[in-house]
Order: C-alpha cells, then structure tokens, then sequence
C-alpha cells in the first residue's frame, strides 16, 4: 500500500509561512518514514526539521515542549483531516 504524505501540501504550508524550524509529529506507525519525510522536506525547503518522538495521542495532544525546540511549525500527521481556520475546527 503506498501512502500519499502530502508532501506537496507540507512544503506550500511552510514558504506560505515562511517557516524556518518544523516540527514533525507522528503516529507510531509512520515514526519509520520519519527519516524519508525529513529528507524530502529539507530538500525542498530552506528548513530544518525535528521528529517529536514522544507519545501521540491525537490532532489535540500538542507537544508541550514543541515552544522550546524552536518550531515555527507543527505538522502533525494522523488518520483523519482536520479542517481548522482562525474560528476553529470545521
């Protein structure tokens, strides 16, 4: 099964904010494509990227560390979409 990570999308979000510093965090089952995200993503983009590798319940369990590392930008990858604008989740 070949999984469509949405790298395209990753790399519009981070020029649109002109993100310097990301943070990926992901499920257990995509921590081993962490290295092949990271990769494609540096490529593409004039950033650095750090895995959070601690426990991940959910699009609402934020790293509360994730200030400290220095992102810019957490992207978290899960099993449903989130619609979210500045009013909330859709």
């Amino acid at each position: 099964m070949q999984l469509d990570l949405e790298i395209p999308r990753i790399v519009s979000e981070i020029k649109k904010q002109n993100a310097k510093t990301i943070c990926l965090q992901l499920p257990d089952g995509l921590k081993p494509k962490a290295g092949e995200l990271t990769e494609s993503i540096e490529k593409q983009t004039n950033t650095k990227v750090i895995i959070w590798l601690g426990s991940c319940f959910g699009g609402c369990d934020i790293p509360e560390d994730v200030q400290n590392l220095g992102a810019d930008l957490l992207i978290q990858f899960g099993h449903d979409e989130w619609k979210y604008n500045a009013g909330g989740i859709k």
